[in-house]
């Protein structure tokens, strides 16, 4: 049976999976774990770091023990040529989210991030597409057995 792509999913990875990708040498979006395509992913661990520009960035890194990841949560949504062919009210919706999310991000907290696998300067980095600070104490654990999990079942790990 063929494995189904995992490329425009949210992978849930350790932070040593995410160091060991492979990019690919045709679309700079997808990179290669074990063979198989991947360009989100699901991350989890303690926010270590946090460095806000106000209405450009926040940029935090996420520890899960395995490795630290940068993340990037973009805040220019007013001043992007990316969104200026969005309507007003959506533009509007998604900045507001995003400084709501920005919000949340303290020092020490445990979050789960979804986003975007990028490279820049030659490090991989997570493009935030959302945050959720977990309340769960065993949220770390289940994360942990859920990516073990995946990197025996679909990564033949």
């Amino acid at each position: 049976m063929d494995q189904p792509s995992l490329q425009n999913t949210h992978v849930k990875l350790l932070g040593f999976d995410i160091l060991s990708l492979t990019p690919s040498f045709s679309n700079s979006s997808i990179f290669y774990l074990k063979g198989n395509p991947t360009s989100r992913t699901e991350i989890l661990g303690v926010i270590t770091s946090r460095e806000q520009k106000p209405d450009k960035f926040l940029k935090l890194t996420i520890d899960d023990c395995t490795a630290s990841i940068t993340c990037i949560l973009w805040l220019n949504q007013h001043s992007s040529h990316y969104f200026s062919k969005r309507q007003p009210t959506t533009v509007r919706v998604i900045s507001d989210l995003a400084k709501r999310l920005a919000a949340d991000v303290q020092i020490g907290k445990v979050a789960r991030v979804r986003g975007r696998i990028t490279c820049y300067r030659g490090e991989f980095q997570v493009t935030v597409s959302d945050v959720v600070i977990e309340r769960d104490p065993n949220a770390e654990t289940l994360h942990w057995l859920d990516c073990l999990y995946l990197a025996r079942r679909c990564f033949g790990g």
